[in-house]
C-alpha cells in the first residue's frame, strides 16, 4: 500500500513538472518571443491547454464522486485510480495543443494585424536555420512588426499601405527566407557573382526592416499630427496665455 502511494505521488509531481516546464517553453525550450505578436499566440496556447487541464481533472473527480455515491465509495483502489488518472490528464494536456508554427500558405490570410502576429511565429521557426547576421535582423524585426501592427489597429483592410504591408510582409519576407532555406547548407557561404547567400539574405532583410519602418513611420504620421495640433492648442490656452493673464490685486 504504501507502494502504491508513493507511486500516486511521483506520478502526481512528475504532472507537475511536466505543465511548470511547459509553461517555461518545454524540454526543449523556445527561444525568446521576437515579439509581442507571437507572445500573444503563444500566451493563448498556454490558457488553452491550463483549461484542458482543469475541466479534465474536474470530470475526473466529479466522475469518481458520483461512482461513490453510486456505489457507496470506490476504495482505495478506486483512489488510485483517480490520482493516477489526474496525473495522465495533466501530464496529457501539458503538452497538447502544442503551439502550431502558421504554414507558409496560411500567413497571409485573414486581418492583416493578425498577419503580422503569424509573421513573427513564423519566423521564429526560422530563425534557427538562418546565419547569425540574419538572425539578429530577425529579432529586431520582432519589435518593428510590433509597432506596425500597433499603426495597423484600425487601418481599412483595403488602405493601399495595408495592402503595401501585406505584400511585403506575407509575401516577400517569407518567400525570400523559404528560397534561402531550399538552398543546400554547404552552398549557402559560397560566393556567386560576388557575394554569397548568406550575405543576400541578410542585406534583404536589412532592406525589408528598413522598409517596415518607413511604413510604421508613415502611418504613425496621422498620429503624430494630431499630437502636435493638440500641443499646439494646449499651450495657447495653458501656456504663454496663462503669462499674460490678469492678476488678483494685492490690497495687503
Amino acid at each position: 500500500m504504501d507502494d502504491l502511494t508513493r507511486d500516486s505521488e511521483r506520478l502526481i509531481e512528475q504532472g507537475r513538472i511536466l505543465r511548470d516546464d511547459n509553461r517555461a517553453g518545454g524540454r526543449h525550450r523556445r527561444a525568446p518571443s521576437i515579439g509581442e505578436g507571437s507572445a500573444r499566440l503563444k500566451q493563448k496556447n498556454l490558457w488553452l491547454r491550463v483549461r484542458n487541464i482543469v475541466l479534465a481533472v474536474f470530470a475526473i473527480w466529479v466522475g469518481a464522486g458520483i461512482a461513490g455515491a453510486i456505489l457507496s465509495g470506490i476504495g482505495f483502489w478506486g483512489v488510485m485510480a483517480v490520482v493516477v488518472a489526474t496525473a495522465i490528464a495533466i501530464a496529457v494536456f501539458s503538452n497538447f495543443p502544442k503551439v502550431k508554427t502558421p504554414r507558409r500558405a496560411d500567413i497571409n490570410k485573414g486581418n492583416v494585424q493578425q498577419m503580422v502576429g503569424r509573421t513573427e511565429l513564423w519566423l521564429e521557426a526560422q530563425r534557427p536555420a538562418l546565419p547569425p547576421p540574419a538572425a539578429t535582423i530577425v529579432n529586431d524585426m520582432g519589435v518593428q512588426l510590433d509597432a506596425l501592427g500597433l499603426q495597423l489597429e484600425g487601418v481599412d483592410q483595403n488602405h493601399p499601405k495595408a495592402r503595401e504591408v501585406r505584400s511585403l510582409v506575407g509575401e516577400q519576407l517569407p518567400e525570400m527566407i523559404e528560397s534561402y532555406r531550399k538552398i543546400p547548407a554547404h552552398l549557402r557561404t559560397e560566393k556567386r557573382a560576388g557575394i554569397t547567400p548568406d550575405e543576400q539574405l541578410t542585406e534583404s532583410l536589412g532592406k525589408i526592416s528598413g522598409e517596415i519602418d518607413s511604413i510604421t513611420r508613415q502611418l504613425a504620421e496621422g498620429s503624430l499630427d494630431d499630437l502636435a495640433i493638440k500641443h499646439r492648442y494646449l499651450d495657447y490656452k495653458f501656456g504663454a496665455g496663462t503669462e499674460t493673464s490678469p492678476q488678483l490685486e494685492d490690497k495687503s
